[in-house]
C-alpha cells in the first residue's frame, strides 16, 4: 500500500485529438506533437519513463521506466474545471454554460448592482487583448472588465491601483454568488493587471470555481484520515472540498519547488499538484517555443524528483485537456492526456493502452491507498501495475 502519492497535473499538455474532437472543433490538435519537434523540446526524463510509448503518440524506448496509458476524457467538456474533476472521479455527462456572445443582460445589471460599478467588454477574449483593449477605459472610468472564453468561466479583469486586489475578490465572490443554476459557470477568476498600456497582468489570480457536485478522491481519502494537500490552482478547482491544505503558487517553478517542499515532509496522503503555465502562459498564447521550454525545464525537474521518492511513494503525471498552440485558435482543446505512474512499487513498463476515462487515475490513488471502492467514478488500474499485487 502507498504511503504518499503525488499527482501531477501537466495543465494542457494533451496528446492527440480524440474521436469526437470535431465536434468540438478540435479536429486534428496535438499539443505534443506541435511541441517535440521544436529545437528546445528536450526531455530525456519524459521519454525514458514511456511518454512515447503511449498508444498513438510515436516513438518510445525499450524499456520504459513507468507503466502508461493514454487517458480518454468520458466528461462532456474540454476546460480545467471538468477535466480536474474527472481525474478526481467526477464525470460530467453535460459541458458546464459557457457564453459565445457574452453574459445575458440582466445577469450583467445584477452584478452591477451589488457591486456598485459598470462594466465594459462582456465578450469572449484573450486576457492580454481585452486588457490592451479595454484598460484604458477601465482606469478612466472605474468600469469592471468582465469577460469570458470558450470555457465556462466569467473574468473580471481591473487594474490594482483603480480596484484594490481585496476589493476585486469581493467582486468574484458576488459574481459567484449570481453564477447559480443555469448559469453555474465552473469559475469566477479574478484577472488583477498593473502599469500602463498595453498593460501586464499579474500573479495575484484567484479563481472561485464550483463547488464539484459528487465525492472526489480528496473527499474519500480526508474521510479516512489521509492528508489532502493541494499545490497551485488545485484548492480553487475544487472550491477547497475535501483538501486539508492549499498551497498557491504564482507558475510552474513555484509549483516544482512545493512538490519539493512537500515531499520532504513526513505525511501519508496524496499531494496534487497543478503546475499552470503550460496552459495560462503558452498554450493560450499560441508559443510553441516557450512551450516547448516548459515542458524542457519539467523534465529536468522530474528526474531530480523521482530519484527523491520514498520506498512506498507514487508519483502520476497526468494532464486535463489539451491547448494546442500550432492552430489558429487559442482555446483548450479535446484530447486524449497522458499517463505515466512510478515507484518502487511500480511495475516497469506496463502499457495499459486507451483507459476510457480520466477518472481511472482518481479510483487507481484510492486502490493504492487500500480502498477498493469509494464511490467514485473510474475502474482502477493499480492491480495491474503494482508489484507484488
Amino acid at each position: 500500500m502507498a504511503k504518499r502519492v503525488f499527482l501531477i497535473v501537466l495543465d494542457s499538455v494533451g496528446i492527440g485529438e480524440m474521436p469526437d474532437s470535431a465536434s468540438f472543433g478540435d479536429a486534428g490538435s496535438n499539443t505534443l506533437g506541435a511541441i517535440r519537434n521544436h529545437p528546445n523540446f528536450h526531455c530525456p526524463n519524459l521519454e525514458t519513463l514511456g511518454l512515447f510509448n503511449i498508444e498513438g503518440v510515436g516513438g518510445g524506448v525499450d524499456a520504459p521506466k513507468a507503466s502508461f496509458a493514454r487517458m480518454r476524457e468520458m466528461s462532456m467538456g474540454k476546460d480545467t474545471t471538468i477535466g480536474h474533476w474527472e481525474i478526481a472521479g467526477i464525470v460530467s455527462p453535460q459541458p458546464l454554460p459557457t457564453y459565445p456572445n457574452g453574459f445575458p443582460a440582466d445577469l450583467i445589471a445584477e452584478f452591477e448592482k451589488r457591486t456598485g460599478r459598470k462594466t465594459i467588454c462582456n465578450l469572449p477574449y484573450s486576457g492580454t487583448d481585452v486588457i490592451r483593449d479595454y484598460g484604458d477605459e477601465h482606469c478612466k472610468t472605474g468600469a469592471l472588465i468582465v469577460y469570458t472564453s470558450a470555457d465556462s468561466v466569467f473574468q473580471i479583469a481591473a487594474h490594482e491601483d483603480i480596484v484594490p486586489v481585496p476589493e476585486l475578490y469581493r467582486y468574484c465572490e458576488i459574481a459567484r454568488e449570481l453564477l447559480t443554476g443555469e448559469h453555474a459557470v465552473g469559475r469566477v477568476i479574478a484577472r488583477p493587471f498593473t502599469g500602463e498600456h498595453p498593460y501586464a497582468r499579474t500573479p495575484r489570480r484567484h479563481d472561485y470555481s464550483l463547488v464539484p457536485p459528487a465525492k472526489t478522491i480528496a473527499d474519500v481519502l480526508s474521510e479516512r484520515g489521509f492528508a489532502t494537500i493541494s499545490v497551485g490552482k488545485i484548492y480553487d478547482i475544487f472550491a477547497g472540498k475535501g483538501f486539508s491544505e492549499s498551497n498557491p503558487t504564482p507558475n510552474n517553478a513555484g509549483g516544482m519547488a512545493k512538490t519539493d517542499e512537500i515531499a520532504a515532509r513526513d505525511f501519508t496522503g496524496l499531494c496534487f499538484t497543478n503546475l499552470v503555465d503550460f496552459d495560462m502562459v503558452f498554450g493560450h498564447r499560441n508559443n510553441i517555443a516557450g512551450y516547448a521550454q516548459a515542458l524542457t525545464e519539467f523534465d529536468a525537474w522530474i528526474g531530480g524528483f523521482a530519484e527523491r521518492m520514498g520506498e512506498d511513494d507514487i508519483c502520476i503525471i497526468t494532464a486535463d485537456h489539451g491547448c494546442d498552440p500550432a492552430t489558429p485558435s487559442t482555446d483548450h482543446s479535446r484530447e486524449h492526456t497522458p499517463m505515466l505512474i512510478f515507484g518502487k512499487s511500480i511495475r516497469e513498463g506496463v502499457d495499459l493502452g486507451t483507459r476510457a476515462s480520466f477518472a481511472d487515475i482518481g479510483a487507481t490513488i484510492l486502490e493504492a491507498f487500500g480502498i477498493a471502492d469509494g464511490g467514485i467514478a473510474g475502474e482502477s488500474f493499480y492491480q495491474n501495475v503494482a508489484k507484488g499485487e
